[in-house]
């Protein structure tokens, strides 16, 4: 097969290698479905999924793992832990970190209007430039914690939870980020729940750095109250 690789084209050699990183296949079995779907890459995986598979049994036989992500992070050029890679996956609507179903991935695919991997990189500038949407920002954000937990898990790992934010609000510019994650560390140190995730966007968004408008009768969590007593307490803010 490596000879027969020789004979294409640079362009369909990078679609054979990008489908046998993706679906685990054979080579002989990659090169089939490519030209039997005219080198058209989303065709040939419709195609190739949509086969019986000898793998069937195997519950993850139909998703793109780890090692697959990797090598599409690779194909795209951009880092796993880059923030795209966030937003590539709230398009594909991901239920997990880390792997995508058939449904996940193509749908994706459709609904950025892209049928290559080649077309997919061109899109990677706009999806950066969403984050700058006060909306979509939003719903990426609610959209992480679920992605990002464990499965079976209501709530989110501590130091997940810490990774995430600080990932997202490197974006979305937010002073207070490093000292809420220095507070949960020190005072914290237990998994966060959903509500809260969404309600620091919330206080985020709309609470002063210097906390002027702070209202301590609010209704915000706990965990955003004993925050706020421990800005005090640090002279990070005046009361």
């Amino acid at each position: 097969m490596i000879l027969c690789q020789h004979k294409l084209s640079r362009s369909n050699r990078d679609k054979l290698q990008q489908f046998v990183a993706i679906t685990g296949a054979s080579d002989k079995n990659a090169l089939q479905a490519l030209k039997a779907s005219d080198w058209q890459l989303e065709a040939a995986f419709d195609m190739f999924y949509s086969q019986p598979q000898p793998r069937s049994n195997d519950p993850y036989s139909d998703m793109i793992l780890a090692e697959g992500i990797s090598v599409l992070c690779s194909d795209l050029q951009v880092e796993p832990q880059d923030i795209v890679t966030l937003v590539l996956s709230w398009h594909m609507n991901a239920a997990t970190a880390c792997e995508f179903s058939k449904e996940e991935f193509f749908g994706g695919l459709q609904a950025l209007g892209v049928d290559s991997i080649g077309k997919l990189q061109e899109k990677l500038s706009f999806m950066r430039s969403e984050l700058k949407d006060e909306q979509k920002f939003h719903e990426i954000y609610n959209f992480a914690f679920g992605w990002a937990k464990e499965k079976g898990q209501k709530s989110l790992a501590l130091d997940t939870a810490i990774g995430m934010w600080q990932l997202l609000f490197a974006e979305r510019e937010w002073p207070l980020v490093n000292h809420w994650c220095d507070f949960l560390q020190n005072r914290h140190n237990k998994a966060i729940s959903k509500d809260t995730w969404a309600q620091l966007l919330e206080f985020a968004r709309t609470v002063d750095p210097a906390l002027s408008n702070y209202d301590a009768e609010g209704a915000w969590p706990y965990l955003i109250d004993e925050f706020v007593e421990y800005l005090y307490d640090k002279s990070v803010v005046e009361k």
